[in-house]
């Protein structure tokens, strides 16, 4: 992909330090002592000096020095081609932006983790370093993100969150692997991807940025609460926060439709009894926003009533027991805590169609929620779900581990510095209640004591979306998350170039337009505005 034509292809200012992350006075876990930065950048200044990039790409493997880091391996690719991955998650990734120096290596946190990861280092560089999350439990690099990153022209690092793998099995007994996940690999990206850029490009990246959803969204949005100095400016879409919360809700949903043992249940749906919900869903609700299009806008104005659905006498197709009724509505109802305050929103109507609703209400029991009670919590191996409640969630709660909740609105530090947040949300999530966005938001509000976060922080709610991307209609917006998501490459309707535009130009997104492959678009809204249908299409109103 080539220059973009609306973004500077140089930088008219003087880089400065990009506060703790960068600086010889950083309070970090991993301590880069100036004297090293200093002797490192003297000595790998000279391989700048060749006119071959490929030369001075393979010099790295023996010149290029960083504390508790070892770089495993590194090869410059000349020409769009696939390349070899390590470890479980995938064994071979597209690389389309060659050329570019590739380098793997591994960041030593504590005498008992690391941190693997990769640099993506094009050679038609934008002067920008773009960091990437995870997903999940997180223990796979972002390839998709890395080729994304650099397609753009960013110097682009994405690492395996400290563990190799999609099960939260590295967590038992391991409570420096749990720091990783939860705080300290994305911090350490920042720490060591600002370095090896600078040592390789012989300036320093003049603009940080991050870019992640799901788990990512909540790294990023961890990453502005923690470490502020990080990152200029952050995209963190649907984001997992207030996880434990979100893992004890995921974990009563499957233990709603009957897990472990939803075979024999009669509280559990099949795929055709969610199909007649999701038509008697849309059949209350899909006209709220004056247009029957299967797209609920607003699931939060929906109040949907499950008693149609209760079959009638000698009715035994198109209609749920009694039973199924009863688990309908525990579903769609938010997540009270013992005093009756609220822990986690309820599940968004119109969601249940996406076919990602499986992995939380299609029996088994959620394996990430499994997976963090069972390894991260308890700290056991084998655990009975049958009976799962309350009483499991706020055990969740109260150890958290890592401190991963990252559910504060304390976004004051990231404000100071000037540091420019943007995120999203798919109203029609199957895994992440889009209304916990909206929760997060407020609470930011409250917290900061300010009417509107629009002087740094800004929330898109996207009609349609599913986790992350796809979904129905226009939801393409440069998210990254899947290959193709850049549909149009222009600010308005990408929203990472939208966040470049805001950090080093000040113009702040007021919509992001969201693309679809037939070619129709719509304005998404941020929060609280909202997207109302004026007859002829959909408008932004407060």
């Amino acid at each position: 992909m080539g220059a973009l034509p609306h973004i500077r292809h140089s930088f008219p200012w003087t880089p400065t330090p990009l506060g703790s992350a960068g600086s010889c006075q950083s309070h970090i876990y991993i301590h880069l002592s100036c004297t090293l930065a200093a002797t490192l950048l003297h000595s790998v200044f000279a391989l700048v000096a060749t006119s071959d990039p490929s030369q001075k790409c393979l010099a790295l493997k023996s010149g290029l020095h960083l504390e508790n880091t070892t770089i495993l391996d590194v090869s410059y690719i000349p020409d769009p081609t696939n390349v070899t991955t390590p470890g479980s998650c995938q064994s071979s990734a597209p690389v389309t932006a060659a050329p570019l120096c590739r380098v793997q290596f591994v960041i030593n946190t504590t005498s008992t983790s690391a941190v693997h990861a990769e640099a993506w280092l094009p050679d038609t560089w934008f002067g920008r370093f773009l960091a990437l999350g995870n997903g999940g439990l997180g223990g796979c690099v972002d390839y998709i993100g890395l080729d994304y990153g650099t397609s753009l022209h960013f110097a682009s690092i994405g690492s395996d969150n400290g563990h190799d793998g999609t099960s939260g099995l590295p967590f038992l007994d391991h409570p420096e692997v749990i720091n990783d996940f939860t705080f300290r690999a994305i911090h350490v990206e920042a720490v060591i991807g600002k370095q090896i850029i600078e040592s390789y490009y012989a300036k320093p990246a003049a603009k940080s940025y991050y870019l992640g959803c799901s788990t990512g969204g909540r790294q990023g949005t961890q990453a502005a609460l923690k470490f502020p100095d990080d990152f200029d400016g952050i995209v963190a879409g649907s984001p997992a926060t207030d996880w434990n919360n979100l893992q004890g809700w995921s974990g009563m949903l499957s233990h709603f439709v009957g897990s472990p043992n939803f075979t024999d249940s009669p509280k559990f749906l099949t795929p055709t009894d969610w199909s007649v919900v999701s038509a008697e869903i849309l059949r209350q609700c899909d006209q709220l926003d004056g247009v029957l299009d299967g797209i609920i806008t607003e699931p939060d104005d929906c109040d949907f009533r499950v008693s149609p659905l209760l079959c009638a006498a000698n009715q035994t197709t198109g209609c749920l027991t009694s039973t199924q009724v009863e688990t309908v509505k525990n579903v769609y109802s938010p997540m009270l805590g013992l005093n009756g305050e609220l822990l986690y929103p309820r599940y968004s109507p119109g969601a249940e169609a996406d076919p990602t609703r499986a992995a939380i209400l299609g029996g088994p029991f959620f394996p990430f929620a499994a997976d963090w009670l069972r390894y991260a919590v308890l700290n056991v191996t084998e655990f009975d779900f049958t009976n799962f409640g309350l009483r499991e969630v706020m055990l969740m709660d109260k150890v958290d581990p890592g401190g991963i909740a990252t559910f504060s609105g304390d976004l004051g530090a990231f404000l100071r510095r000037g540091g420019k947040f943007l995120t999203y949300h798919g109203r029609r999530d199957p895994l992440i209640s889009s209304t916990n966005s909206k929760r997060v938001y407020d609470l930011i509000v409250d917290t900061l004591k300010q009417k509107s976060l629009d002087e740094f922080y800004r929330l898109f709610l996207i009609p349609g979306m599913g986790h992350c991307s796809g979904g129905l209609g226009p939801t393409s917006f440069g998210q990254g998350t899947f290959p193709g998501s850049n549909l149009v490459n222009s600010s308005s309707h990408n929203i990472l170039l939208a966040l470049v535009d805001w950090v080093e130009g000040g113009k702040a997104p007021a919509t992001i337009i969201g693309s679809a492959l037939d070619g129709s678009e719509r304005t998404h809204c941020r929060y609280p505005m909202r997207s109302v249908f004026d007859g002829a299409e959909f408008v932004c109103v407060k």
